[in-house]
């Protein structure tokens, strides 16, 4: 089994930044890709980023690239998502996810990871 423990979410105005942690514990070596997902009210969970916990290779939608990055720290077994340049539509509570295999053509689908963390609100104001 795998713990993952998010943190770092809060209230900001449009235009500011926050930077989640994910801290992962349990049985991290099996973990191949973490990644971010956020749902907002009324709407489905959908994919921000992940990276390959192995090489760093990262991935984002295109709702957030350019604004967001996702890192790890492989000593501390936490990713990081330093998000920038918020807009009151990132408004969601946003959730830590861990894959025991990168799934290239599906990383982006909730079927692709088995562990999930409690989920952090973020709320952006206009």
């Amino acid at each position: 089994q795998v713990q993952l423990v998010e943190s770092g979410g809060g209230l900001v105005q449009a235009g500011g930044s926050l930077r989640l942690s994910c801290a992962a514990s349990g049985r991290t070596f099996s973990i191949a890709a973490m990644g971010w997902f956020r749902q907002a009210p009324g709407k489905e969970r959908e994919f921000v980023a992940v990276i390959r916990w192995s090489g760093g290779s990262t991935y984002y939608a295109d709702s957030v690239k350019g604004r967001f990055t996702i890192s790890r720290d492989n000593a501390k077994n936490t990713v990081y998502l330093q998000m920038n340049s918020l807009k009151p539509e990132d408004t969601a509570v946003y959730y830590c996810a861990a894959g025991p295999v990168f799934r290239s053509l599906a990383y982006d689908a909730d079927r692709s990871y088995n562990y999930w963390g409690q989920g952090t609100q973020v709320t952006v104001s206009s």
